[in-house]
């Protein structure tokens, strides 16, 4: 009798968790809906109270808008003030907000692979015209070996444009 209800109950648990697997792989599987947009203006980088060179947050404004012109997955990329952006009805604005940044050594990153690595970390807001969040997301580059410091923000606009390219 003891072994019945001992196999009895493990069949019933591996049922539940079968149950409980199918409904979590269904949810992973379930793709949201796609952002449809004419065009994204990319908007200034907000540096917020983390202390970064203008340098960095220039470079990472142009290579924004450079990566993002490359993904191909909307029409227009314009900058922060243009004079057309008002006009387009389904214009998507980007800000990046940033969040974290450790200036790595050059120096070190050649002697070494463990040591000196860049970091800059963002939360990359997609908004649409009205304000309302379309997407929001942590965003992260690095530079661990070869290349100059400002090759972080390179790094991070194409993550930022695989992020376009999957949800765009």
């Amino acid at each position: 009798m003891k072994t019945t209800k001992k196999l009895t109950s493990t069949i019933l648990l591996l049922f539940v968790m079968a149950m409980v697997m199918s409904c979590v792989a269904s949810a992973q599987s379930a793709k949201p809906e796609k952002i449809k947009t004419s065009a994204i203006e990319v908007m200034k980088v907000d540096p917020s109270d983390i202390k970064i060179s203008p340098a960095f947050l220039a470079a990472l404004y142009e290579n924004l808008v450079t990566e993002l012109a490359k993904s191909g997955k909307v029409g227009r990329v314009i900058r922060e003030g243009d004079k057309d952006a008002p006009g387009i009805k389904d214009l998507v604005k980007l800000q990046c907000v940033v969040t974290a940044f450790k200036e790595g050594s050059e120096r070190q990153r050649q002697v070494t692979t463990v040591a000196g690595a860049s970091k800059l970390s963002v939360i990359a807001r997609f908004t649409d015209n009205s304000g309302k969040v379309l997407l929001e997301q942590d965003v992260t580059g690095n530079v661990h070996f070869f290349g100059g410091n400002l090759k972080v923000t390179y790094d991070l606009a194409k993550h930022v444009a695989k992020l376009v390219k999957e949800n765009f």
